[in-house]
Parts: structure tokens; sequence; C-alpha cells
């Protein structure tokens, strides 16, 4: 029986993709209960290898796999799935693969353009097995039947995305080069985006009885992350500089130093600046021509900052949080070991613990940031290791057996 509680429990996704921006969105649904079937080549996931590695990692490709088969980065974006390896290059895999399709109620890929297709298995061939199907793919540059792009063809991964998309040049100072996030958004907003797109198209298949194909190209979900960029531009043809640490517009607005690190604060508007001025002990300040409102404060940007600045330096990022929190929109800047110590993070479930199979110590990843009342959604089951249910899906699916 399917131990998923979530309200996708009546959902099966046959997930083929690989890495992460399609693990990733899966993820999502397999945490909101979705049955997903992960297939695999014979030799998995490429992102099974990536660190970080328990102890006893046993490499994929070897012929006995004592230990644990997948390191921390597959673990967090293959939770609560089931693994089943189908080599399909061969006929009777292409079959099976076929047969799971027929029964469910998505398909998956982050393949290019093309390749599933000269397979024998793209979207029309499996829609003719099942007219409901919906067939979701993640591509650089988005597939043809939705749209034509002269760079369909090309390989895409994280950084371009977060390039072409405008991301990277309003990052980081403003050099003229521009600096990627800290983290892979150019495949998890994508991924995220082909989830939500993935249950409205299933929504509607249930409703009609008419499935389809959706894709998201990395591409234009970093456009879409970036709307800002877009709407600066489309309206006043301003191009939005490398923003630093701080709001180019609302004042104050950004990070701020402290004397063991760094705090964001948020304080634009008139109650927030007036609090933050009464907790340094500049009430002079609410009223001064120079930070009256934020309009002149982002016009005396410099000013406004370094007297901010000058306040936090002398402080530590609890001191600044203990004199702000509840009053002005704030909070510390946080490294790993600030996360797994918050209250919050311990109160709302959001770090996740668990058994890796072999001989390991208890590890952590992410929980699922969305919560429900009826519907209990999140992890309850780790990520497989390499064709660890192939058997059991055979049999649940009525597939051939191996060989």
């Amino acid at each position: 029986m399917h131990p998923g509680t979530g309200p996708l429990q009546d959902i099966t996704i046959i997930d083929c993709s690989m890495a992460l921006a399609g693990p990733f969105g899966t993820s999502l649904l397999a945490d909101l209960g979705a049955d997903v079937i992960k297939v695999e080549p014979p030799r998995g996931d490429t992102y099974r290898s990536l660190p970080p590695l328990p102890p006893d990692y046993a490499n994929v490709a070897a012929e006995e796999s004592a230990g644990v088969d997948y390191g921390g980065s597959f673990a967090s974006v293959n939770r609560n799935k089931r693994s089943i390896v189908l080599d399909l290059k061969k006929a009777a895999d292409k079959e099976a693969l076929m047969l799971l399709c027929e029964q469910a109620d998505a398909v998956v890929e982050n393949m290019r353009v093309g390749v599933m297709d000269r397979l024998g298995l793209g979207y029309e061939e499996i829609a003719k097995r099942n007219p409901k199907i919906v067939y979701a793919a993640i591509r650089g540059f988005g597939d043809p039947r939705t749209g034509e792009s002269p760079y369909a063809d090309w390989p895409a991964f994280d950084i371009v995305a977060q390039a072409m998309g405008g991301q990277v040049a309003v990052t980081g100072p403003d050099d003229g080069v521009g600096y990627p996030s800290g983290i892979s958004i150019g495949d998890i907003y994508p991924g995220t985006l082909m989830a939500l797109g993935l249950v409205s198209a299933v929504h509607h298949a249930h409703r009609t009885g008419k499935g389809q194909f959706m894709d998201v190209a990395m591409y234009d979900a970093m456009l879409a992350y970036a709307e800002t960029i877009i709407s600066n531009y489309g309206y006043n043809q301003r191009e939005l500089g490398a923003r630093d640490v701080h709001h180019p517009t609302l004042c104050p607005f950004g990070v701020f130093p402290t004397s063991d690190g760094g705090v964001a604060i948020a304080a634009p508007g008139a109650e927030h600046w007036a609090a933050l001025c009464v907790a340094m002990g500049r009430e002079d300040l609410i009223g001064d021509a120079r930070t009256k409102n934020t309009y002149v404060r982002a016009r005396e940007q410099k000013f406004t900052l370094d007297t901010v600045s000058q306040w936090t330096s002398t402080q530590t990022k609890a001191q600044v949080v203990e004199a702000l929190g509840g009053k002005v929109p704030c909070g510390p800047v946080n490294r790993a070991a600030d996360i797994f110590a918050d209250p919050h993070v311990a109160a709302r479930k959001m770090i996740t613990e668990f058994d890796l199979p072999g001989d390991n110590p208890r590890v952590s990843i992410v929980g699922t940031p969305i919560k429900f009342t009826e519907t209990q959604a999140g992890f309850y089951r780790r990520a497989p290791k390499l064709g660890e249910h192939s058997a059991e899906i055979r049999q649940q699916f009525n597939l051939p057996l191996e060989g």
C-alpha cells in the first residue's frame, strides 16, 4: 500500500528525469503524496555519486553494492520515490516503460530535445497508449511542441540559465561580471514550476479525460524568476545594476555587518524606520531632512546605510535581533549550523532525519515547506538504492520479468 498521506496520494508519476531540475520537481510531488517511480538506466542517475557521501558509499557501477549507493544530494531530491532499472535501448524495457505509462497520470523527463522521440518514447507514442497522460519535460530552451527556439538543441546547466535569464547580472557587487546564486536556482526554480504545471495538467486530465504535453524551459523559468528585470526595462528601459547587499530603491533594505557576521534589516516604511531609530538610540533621525522618508533615505543612501552599519557593527547578530525582533523586519545571516540550531526550524519540522542503509550515521535533509492541516505531506521513505524496487514495481504493474 502506498504510504504517502499527502493530497496527491492518488497520483502516479513515472520519473525518467535525472540530475537536479526534474528530480527536485518530482520530489515536491512525492512529498505531497504522489507515487513517484524513478526510472534509471543500469548505471543509475549520475547524481547518485555527488557528495556529501556517507562512510560506506559503494559506487553504483560496483558489482557488489553492500553499502548505500548515493550521497546527500541524491538523497535530498529523491526521497519518497521508488527505483526501477530500465535500459531504454532494449525493446523489452521500452515496452515496460510504456506499460508503466499506461497506468500512470504523468511522465517526466529532462533529456535534450528529440532523445525520447528517437527512442520511440516521445509524447505522441505514449499518448497513443494512454490519452490521459501528462507528459512533462524540462529542457534548457524548451521543446518545439510548445514554441520554437533558436537554442532548442543547445545543452544547458543551472549556471547557463541563471546567466541568460538575468539573475547573474543583478547579483553581487557591480563589477561588470555578475555573480551566480550560491544555490542552483537555475535548476530548482524550473523544477518547481514543472511540478505546478504537472499538477494543473493532471487536474485538467481528470476533469476532461484529455492529457497533454507540457514543458518548462530553464531559460524561461529564470526570466519569470527575475521578473523585475523585465518590468523595469519594459516600462522605462532601465537596466538594473548588480544589487550587492542593498536594495536600489528601498532604504534601509539589505544586509548589514555585525561583530560576528551579518544581519538583514528592512525598514523602508515610516513605522519600521522609527522603531529602528529608537533601537539605535538615534531618535533624531526620525524627522531628519536626510532620513525622514524612504525617498530621501534612498537619495541619501550612503548616509543612511553608514549610520545603520555603524550601529550594527558594534552588536552581535543576536543582539541586533533581540533589539529589533517583532518590531522591525530583521533576521541573522544564518550558516548551516545556525539553521540546525534555530527553534523555528525544529518547530516547523524543516530538518528531516533518517537512517541510511548499511553502517552509516543518522543523516539529515531538508523537510517539506508545504504544510497542510488535513493531508500531511513530507518525508515517509528514504531515497532508493539503484533498482531497489524493481521486482516490486514489476509485480504491481504487471510488467514482464527482467531478462
